[in-house]
């Protein structure tokens, strides 16, 4: 009986030096929470309000601010013009942030890419499938979300 004391805490010991393996990857505490793709309006006018309908929102998930300075999302195309680059700008916890396709004035909630004209090619989210991927300031993906169905109008991440 002597030993048991020193055995139970030899074993403490060791479980408090032993490093946790987590179970699984954690996820993302930004991240795409919704693409408006379908928006209402002729998809050849171009027009602002028909813009604005096409929207993509990041939530952030955790318990406190993200800074999302420098924070780039964008569609599956390459060009340059389908990428939205975040100035100054913190996400508080719990928060989402609606980044609207057309002109606008930024608030703490919604943001704007500044697309304007040009009809269809104005618009960022393709109608019938798509990709936006979230990546930080050092250009590493956060967070993606796809569609593949013209049959909604939007979709939940």
């Amino acid at each position: 009986m002597r030993l048991a004391a020193p055995v139970a805490a030899l074993v403490a010991t060791a479980a408090a030096l032993t490093p946790a393996v987590p179970a699984q990857a954690a996820a993302p505490t930004v991240k795409i929470s919704r693409i408006w793709y379908d928006s209402p309006g002729s998809p050849d006018s171009g027009a602002n309000s028909s813009l604005n309908g096409e929207y993509v929102q990041i939530k952030n998930t955790g318990r406190s601010a993200v800074d999302l300075s420098g924070w780039t999302v964008r569609d599956r195309t390459a060009r340059a013009d389908h990428v939205y680059t975040f100035g100054t700008f913190s996400l508080r916890a719990g928060k989402t942030v609606t980044l609207r396709t057309g002109r606008g004035r930024d608030t703490s909630t919604t943001l704007y890419w500044g697309r304007s004209g040009g009809g269809t090619f104005a618009y960022i989210w393709n109608q019938s499938n798509d990709t936006g991927y979230l990546r930080d300031a050092r250009g590493r993906l956060v967070h993606s979300c796809s569609y593949n169905s013209a049959r909604y109008d939007y979709k939940n991440c």
